[in-house]
């Protein structure tokens, strides 16, 4: 398979199907004799894990990781369930974030007038010292 009909079947572009090799997320395909890039159906699921493993938050990092346990036939589900929980857990802790910061920002937009005076409470409190004003 060449590089547009794996970026077809995977839903990535070719530029970033060549990151991910550049990266060495992806195990090298072979070339053609023309030197182009050869795929086969193992880069193809490999380029979908990575992909999936993206969208659900995966560094690339931990995408690596990932690829190694789904290539060992000696894997334990364990340690793949741990990886996952521990993902959990960091979203987690980044909602929490958010919605401290959220809460924030409408907090100082509820202080704001929004009229045409320039004196402005959002300014004021994100230019304070205190960042829990």
């Amino acid at each position: 398979m060449n590089i547009s009909e794996v970026a077809k079947l995977t839903g990535l572009t070719a530029k970033t199907i060549r990151f991910y090799e550049g990266k060495g997320l992806l195990t090298e395909p072979k070339r053609g004799n023309n030197g182009y890039r050869l795929y086969s159906n193992k880069h193809v699921d490999e380029l979908v894990l990575i992909r999936r493993s993206r969208l659900v938050g995966f560094s690339l990092d931990e995408c690596q990781g990932l690829l190694m346990l789904a290539k060992n036939p000696n894997r334990r589900s364990a340690d793949v369930k741990s990886k996952t929980l521990d993902k959990v857990a960091e979203i987690d802790i980044k909602i929490k974030e958010l919605t401290e910061m959220k809460q924030t920002l409408l907090s100082l937009a509820e202080s704001c007038p929004g009229d045409e005076g320039a004196e402005c409470p959002i300014i004021n409190g994100l230019s304070c010292c205190d960042p829990k004003k």
